[in-house]
């Protein structure tokens, strides 16, 4: 039950993810993205002694780190981003389906696999519902399937590698922040930032791409990766609301079947065994 709970505060955490990124979206990803999460390891640079990891786990939480992200925004860049983020959201179901295949011991039971669809079902309703939606074929998508495999494959594989400490998320996020400035570095023009845009990544850096990421690791070492994943509906739904309130957009019925499908998919999902 504990596992669920630091599940919600990551999902929380995630939820103010697009609402900053609004805010911030003169800045370039890549950039954006690079120092958010070397301000999101800092927090955990008192504990640098616990970071010593194998090279092999350094290179899985580079891949989960990076290459989401890096994935997510060439598909933003080259596909339409309703669509392109709806896709990216297949995460939390590639998750459920994956985890029997990926960690010995785990079944996919019937429970599971129709509240992960009816979570997917949600999402879609609550993004598409959203507006913006152009229909239109695009090689981005592409990408965007990839950034959602390399979560989903990510956060399942934290159970194969041997035992680290939560704390060495701070390793992962400073080499994986580091190769995103890299990027900015080689593939974007530079950038002049002010007070609040520096304020703001600060704050997207120590929430969600700094304690979501630790939160998410202690969620995944101590629950069933099963239900953290039908629970991660709750994320496209959450940013969808406060994305709304935050435009003062009005809310509609698509947001009330989309809330019933997530959190009917979530009480199923986490009561199954």
């Amino acid at each position: 039950m504990h596992a669920n709970f630091y599940a919600l505060g990551a999902i929380a955490l995630w939820a103010t993810l697009a609402a900053l990124g609004v805010s911030l979206q003169h800045v370039p990803p890549f950039l954006l993205t690079g120092l958010a999460l070397v301000i999101g390891s800092v927090p955990a640079w008192p504990l640098v002694r616990q970071w010593k990891v194998p090279p092999a786990t350094l290179a899985l939480g580079v891949y989960g780190l990076f290459g989401f992200h890096f994935l997510l925004f060439i598909a933003l860049r080259h596909a339409p981003p309703v669509e392109a983020n709806l896709i990216n959201y297949l995460w939390p179901l590639l998750i459920v389906v994956l985890a029997p295949l990926l960690l010995p011991g785990m079944r996919l039971r019937p429970a599971h696999a129709v509240a992960a669809i009816a979570g997917f079902t949600g999402a879609a309703i609550a993004i598409l519902g959203s507006g913006g939606a152009s229909g239109a074929w695009s090689w981005g998508y592409l990408p965007a399937l990839g950034s959602a495999f390399i979560w989903a494959s990510y956060s399942l594989l934290t159970r194969r590698v041997p035992a680290f400490p939560t704390a060495a998320i701070g390793l992962f996020g400073i080499v994986s922040g580091a190769l995103s400035l890299l990027c900015h570095w080689m593939l974007e023009p530079a950038a002049q930032l002010q007070t609040r845009d520096w304020m703001l990544i600060a704050v997207m850096g120590l929430g969600p791409l700094g304690a979501a990421f630790f939160l998410w690791d202690k969620a995944l070492k101590t629950g069933d990766a099963r239900q953290i994943g039908i629970l991660s509906y709750l994320t496209p739904l959450a940013s969808t609301l406060l994305l709304l309130i935050v435009s003062a957009r009005p809310l509609d019925w698509s947001i009330a079947l989309a809330a019933a499908l997530i959190i009917g998919a979530a009480v199923v999902g986490t009561r199954a065994r």
